[in-house]
């Protein structure tokens, strides 16, 4: 939960500082923020670098100076980044990362969403389903797909905080639930 508050309150200033400087910025913070973010996914041992209470602050901002100059980080980002170290907040980088990219997509009316089917679509399929999606939503939809062989059928939609499901396992249970009550 103090996770969550941290992350979302780190995200909110850095956004309204991108807010600020324009729309580029938002989206080059956003970018910047997503490349570190998979470095340190990728890169355990520098995640521990940089979390470790062992290591001091000037030695963590070194690394991040290494880092954000590999990503062409602006000032901003920068400042943003060794702020963070000097707080003893890094632990949070990659929440920080999600909560920014949850108010990116928010503000430039983006909806993500995740499409599990039985069996693998084909390109054709996928960017027909996301046509009416768009359509139907009057949003643009960012869609990743996946493939579960136990939903038997059908597929289950899971757009933010909604769940469709249209699985043949789904329809089944239902089924199985009206026998049982006998209408």
């Amino acid at each position: 939960m103090i996770d969550t508050v941290v992350a979302r309150r780190y995200a909110n200033a850095l956004f309204a500082l991108g807010k600020k400087e324009g729309e580029a910025a938002l989206s080059t913070h956003g970018e910047c923020l997503a490349a570190l973010g998979k470095l340190l996914a990728t890169a355990p041992g520098l995640d521990v670098t940089l979390k470790s209470p062992v290591i001091g602050v000037e030695e963590k901002k070194a690394v991040l100076d290494k880092l954000l100059g590999k990503l062409k980080a602006d000032t901003t980002m920068r400042n943003f980044c060794f702020l963070l170290a000097e707080k003893e907040r890094l632990a949070f980088l990659s929440e920080i990362a999600a909560w920014y990219g949850k108010l990116l997509d928010e503000a430039k009316g983006i909806v993500r969403g995740q499409c599990i089917t039985a069996v693998q679509l084909s390109a054709d399929k996928q960017s027909k389903l996301k046509d009416n999606l768009q359509k139907k939503a009057g949003t643009d939809i960012e869609l990743t797909f996946a493939v579960d062989k136990d939903i038997l059928g059908g597929m289950v939609l899971k757009m933010g905080d909604r769940v469709l499901d249209a699985s043949l396992r789904a329809q089944l249970g239902i089924l199985r639930e009206t026998f049982k009550r006998g209408e």
